[in-house]
């Protein structure tokens, strides 16, 4: 696949708001292993391959296991995540696909114990931006360097 466009360089107005969202996101106290997993699952779903390689390799480098990496797409039948772990990945999967389930009140249930009212906007705002690099990825062409 080739590139479509250097959407880094498309429009710096475009690229510094989305920096502006993850600046906040860094200010979250959510952890960065549980970042870098959400992350994951929802450009798994996407089939975004330069985000999977970015996110793959950002988890790594901070402590991330490659056991606990190749089985998050699994997650609901891995042993390998905790409980706070799998209601965010739960979360991430039904705000991912939010056009086909609308959030179910199952899966706001399973979320709200592990996560206090800021931690769910933080993890919220943390799927809406993968989200957007996603889209910005798999739209322009973006290829794993």
């Amino acid at each position: 696949m080739q590139s479509r466009l250097d959407f880094y360089t498309a429009n710096p107005d475009v690229l510094k708001a989305q920096m502006g969202v993850e600046a906040q996101i860094a200010k979250s106290k959510i952890d960065h292993l549980l970042k870098d997993l959400v992350r994951l699952r929802a450009s798994q779903i996407n089939g975004c391959a330069f985000c999977l390689d970015m996110h793959t390799t950002d988890a790594l480098k901070v402590g991330e296991t490659t056991r606990r990496l190749a089985t998050v797409s699994a997650w609901r039948e891995s042993p390998f995540f905790t409980d706070r772990e799998r209601a965010a990945l739960e979360w991430t999967e039904s705000l991912t696909l939010v056009s086909q389930n609308h959030v179910p009140d199952s899966v706001w249930e399973a979320v709200r114990p592990h996560f206090t009212d800021a931690e769910l906007s933080e993890l919220t705002l943390l799927i809406g931006s993968i989200n957007t690099w996603n889209r910005f990825a798999i739209a322009f062409r973006k290829m794993p360097e």
